[in-house]
């Protein structure tokens, strides 16, 4: 379930239900205010992961999700609340408005739980990103013509067209010249690398204060613009800025959450009644598939494809707060309903949430969209012992993915039927294009110590140290020296695969002199002990796995004794190896020149 289920619920409880948090009496006149600099800040850091290159040959699915299905959304949104909740046209006009966004504080949480195909996520993060400034600016505007009719009697069309044609003005060149003029200062390092997080804020607050000052709710269109720019402006490194902003998002999505839920009036949901809940059904099961559909019309998507974007629609923070600002302004000038607002967003944003976000995992993996799960193996190295050790995987049915900068290396491994990378694991082109989905874990097996410490340090963050392996390659044979030096090199909680004394040398030593994969099931009448026993020294045990296939390396930390039932996967030489080490080449394959006669 995604987190912000949870959230949800903990809002709700500490607010309506406890009267432990009351978010009006602890943050004054600074509650929305507050919740709009964290819009704006959520947005940027989604929009700072929106490359044009992610959506090549789906540019016209994304484009015609933003203009035309915006207006689709709209209107049937805008006619189903004027006729279930029988709310003026006005009032249901706006509301319509409103509800076309759908928004990263919802849309990137439910990614990271689905973990939908590649075509799925980048059609959903750039419509969920792109669309809060766009529903902002619709909002903004029908207000406006609520409020001339309101005061005046009559519509100011000219007035209308002047505040869109200058929200957008202000929005889209703020955005620009502050992204384009940022983005040289990062390419020219005239910025500290130590500042570069902190002038980022500041920059963020400081372009969305100045937009809306200029023009009301222009800044969430300039944040918007500000990270696109950035994010796709060449010899720009943002990937520092973007971590620091990925923590700050979840802390601020967490926040915002349990204060807006926290504002709830269950009266107010009474006064809704079954109205509500046919609403949300309207647009979950009519209006998100009917733009979705009729905006993919002539795409390479598939049907499954087209069913899962049209299931996720989730509505967030930029939903709440803007219905939150605008009905006490409607309110204030005596709207009749406009209290009615709230709770009304509330209940689509928490059906939506809740209703997607407990189905939607289940319905990607039926319709076969959702990616693997993380079960696989990223290797470091092609060479021979990483080679043996990625068949053996292969034929127990688990993925792997090969990385070497070695050609040979990596022609060997393809023609053996693996799934290969060629270059440097730890290179900035890796970062740009080596696939990690159905990737959990990483093992360096390369000769270099070096490497394998760079590829266990980049790879930490990503799939967490404890599931970090490396092999030594360490020729003393004194274990303490040898653990301390390796695991200096990576990580106090990496793992050195096998033992301290199986050294990148030795294993390739065995395969070059015969050794083989087998492998053994244990019964309660052959266990463990007994596999050791009759084999001897002859035998290195590489992995092991139950028969839920929850698989475990022997390591040298732990002392894994695999029970009955397990399949023991190791290599085994016929006859006793030598003890000498065979010599290798720089590859890490064994060097035939250099053997003795």
């Amino acid at each position: 379930m995604p987190a912000i289920v949870f959230l949800l619920i903990a809002g709700i409880v500490l607010g309506p239900l406890t009267g432990w948090l009351n978010p009006e009496a602890l943050f004054g006149d600074l509650l929305f205010p507050m919740v709009s600099l964290a819009v704006a800040v959520i947005l940027f850091e989604g929009s700072l992961t929106l490359k044009f290159e992610d959506i090549r040959g789906l540019q016209k699915v994304v484009r015609n999700i933003l203009t035309f299905g915006v207006m689709i959304t709209w209107f049937s949104i805008a006619v189903a609340t004027h006729f279930l909740l029988e709310f003026s046209w006005g009032l249901s006009i706006l509301f319509g408005a409103i509800m076309v966004v759908t928004g990263p504080t919802v849309i990137v949480p439910m990614l990271r739980t689905v973990r939908p195909n590649a075509k799925i996520s980048n059609v959903l993060r750039w419509e969920g990103i792109v669309i809060d400034p766009l529903g902002a600016i619709l909002a903004v505007l029908v207000f406006e013509v609520l409020l001339s009719i309101q005061l005046q009697g009559h519509v100011s069309v000219g007035h209308t067209i002047y505040m869109f044609g200058k929200t957008l003005v202000v929005g889209l060149s703020i955005g620009a010249v502050s992204g384009y003029l940022f983005g040289i200062i990062l390419r020219k390092h005239w910025l500290p690398e130590y500042l570069h997080n902190v002038t980022t804020l500041a920059l963020v607050f400081a372009t969305f204060a100045i937009s809306n000052e200029i023009s009301e709710e222009s800044g969430l269109l300039t944040v918007t613009v500000l990270g696109i720019w950035l994010a796709n402006m060449k010899n720009v490194s943002v990937e520092n800025i973007l971590d620091f902003k990925e923590d700050l998002s979840i802390l601020l999505i967490s926040g915002l959450f349990i204060l807006l839920a926290a504002r709830l009036n269950f009266d107010s949901f009474q006064q809704l009644g079954m109205g509500a809940v046919m609403l949300f059904l309207f647009i979950q099961l009519i209006a998100r598939p009917v733009k979705v559909f009729l905006s993919t019309i002539g795409s390479d998507l598939s049907w499954q494809e087209k069913v899962m974007i049209s299931w996720i629609g989730p509505r967030g923070i930029v939903a709440a707060a803007v219905t939150a600002l605008f009905s006490l302004r409607l309110q204030d000038i005596g709207v009749e309903n406009a209290d009615l607002l709230v709770p009304l967003a509330f209940a689509i944003i928490i059906g939506t949430v809740l209703v997607q976000g407990s189905t939607a995992k289940f319905i990607a993996n039926r319709l076969g969209v959702a990616e693997p799960d993380d079960s696989g193996f990223l290797i470091i190295g092609a060479n021979s012992v990483a080679r043996v050790l990625a068949q053996a995987l292969k034929e127990n049915g688990f993925r792997t993915r090969l990385t070497d900068g070695s050609w040979t290396n990596v022609k060997q491994a393809r023609m053996k039927g693996l799934d290969t990378y060629y270059g440097n694991a730890v290179s900035e082109h890796a970062d740009r294009h080596l696939d990690l989905i159905g990737l959990g874990q990483v093992l360096a097996l390369t000769p270099q110590s070096e490497l394998n410490a760079l590829a266990g340090l980049r790879y930490k963050a990503e799939f967490g140290s404890n599931h970090v392996y490396f092999l030594s390659t360490d020729k003393e044979k004194d274990k303490e020296r040898s653990e301390t030096k390796s695991r200096k090199a990576v990580s106090h909680d990496s793992h050195v695969l096998f033992s301290n004394e199986i050294t990148y040398a030795k294993l390739a030593s065995l395969i070059s002199r015969g050794a083989s994969i087998k492998q053994t099931k244990l019964t309660e009448n052959f266990n463990f002990e007994d596999y050791l026993q009759q084999h001897g020294r002859r035998v290195t045990p590489l992995f092991a796995f139950n028969p839920r296939r929850r698989l475990r390396f022997f390591t040298a930390a732990e002392n894994l004794q695999p029970e009955s039932g397990w399949t023991v996967v190791a290599l085994v030489q016929d006859d006793e190896p030598a003890q000498a080490e065979a010599p290798l080449n720089e590859n890490g394959n064994l060097d035939e020149t250099r053997l003795p006669t």
